[in-house]
């Protein structure tokens, strides 16, 4: 496994780094059997970087991995914009992770400089947090080209965690070239990079190889995020990240594990993947799209259309 150095953090990560909102009750709500045996692999093969977020609710399925390797680092973040949210997600990530440190805090979603200062409550109290060790590094996480600009421009934010993938779904205000420059600039500051959602979400899962060798052929990324939720994924991507030749085997029952669309709980009811349908899969059901899911191909033209990025395949 490779590893580097989160930008000036003196944070030591694996370039892959465990994504867990796929194993996360809001998502395929994996037992604490299951998890165990995932994180267990994950570990032996070197992975020592997992990410999460207070919306996930999984602290207690990541305990698991901290409780077989103490030293796992582990990033999370939350919505906080006052210093009462910001310390009771605090507490909630060090109680549930049974650790007295965050390695990586987050806020999550910035969209600009506005935001920042929005949210400038809850940095300045994390920012003390981090003073006193209880935080090793404070980032941002982003779908937004101007989110990663605008962070050059304050020097507290250690990390970045923006979306990229070589067909840039998700980026909200740009294009994949638009963010490969502003992540560019970010790494040359000394800035930590983290890269989430490199399959679009599972939404390029037909373009698994295009996409792997896209983002790993960024150097300016330190560490990429991907979602996870078997011991054969594991496996998987860990091989490809280390530039192994995978077993046809393998690769037949990773590309064969059941995917069904898994539409967020921010779904604003637009009725655009309605209308892109061709399987009329989708309708909208007291202000959000719902799937039929005797009707859908999981063919992923409806994320293509949604403007806030809340269509998924798990």
């Amino acid at each position: 496994m490779n590893y580097c150095t989160l930008g000036k953090t003196g944070i030591r990560v694996s370039r892959l780094c465990f994504g867990s909102l796929t194993m996360a009750p809001m998502q395929k709500n994996k037992t604490l059997a299951e998890c165990r045996d995932v994180y267990a692999k994950a570990l032996e093969l070197g992975i020592n970087f997992f990410d999460t977020a207070d919306l996930y609710e999984n602290y207690h399925q990541l305990r698991l991995a901290v409780e077989m390797k103490p030293d796992v680092v582990i990033a999370t973040k939350s919505y906080d914009y006052s210093a009462k949210g910001a310390s009771k997600s605090l507490e909630k990530a060090l109680r549930g992770l049974g650790r007295d440190y965050i390695d990586i805090y987050m806020l999550h979603e910035q969209e600009s400089r506005h935001t920042f200062r929005g949210h400038r409550e809850a940095i300045d109290y994390l920012l003390k947090m981090k003073e006193k060790g209880v935080i090793r590094a404070f980032g941002i996480s982003t779908h937004r080209v101007e989110a990663v600009r605008d962070s050059l421009d304050f020097p507290e934010i250690d990390i970045v965690f923006p979306i990229i993938n070589y067909r840039g779904i998700g980026i909200e205000d740009g294009s994949r070239e638009d963010m490969e420059e502003a992540v560019r600039l970010a790494h040359n500051t000394g800035k930590g990079v983290m890269a989430m959602k490199p399959l679009g979400g599972g939404n390029l899962l037909a373009d698994t190889d295009a996409c792997f060798d896209y983002v790993l052929g960024l150097e300016s990324l330190d560490s990429i995020a991907l979602g996870m939720q078997t011991v054969d994924e594991v496996i998987y991507n860990a091989a490809k990240f280390n530039g192994e030749i995978t077993d046809e085997s393998l690769t037949e029952r990773v590309r064969q594990l059941p995917r069904r669309l898994h539409i967020s709980d921010w779904c604003e009811g637009c009725g655009n993947c309605v209308a892109r349908c061709g399987q009329q899969a989708l309708s909208l059901v007291d202000g959000k799209a719902h799937v039929n899911y005797d009707k859908c191909l999981t063919c992923c033209y409806c994320a293509s259309v949604c403007p806030c990025f809340a269509i998924k395949v798990v």
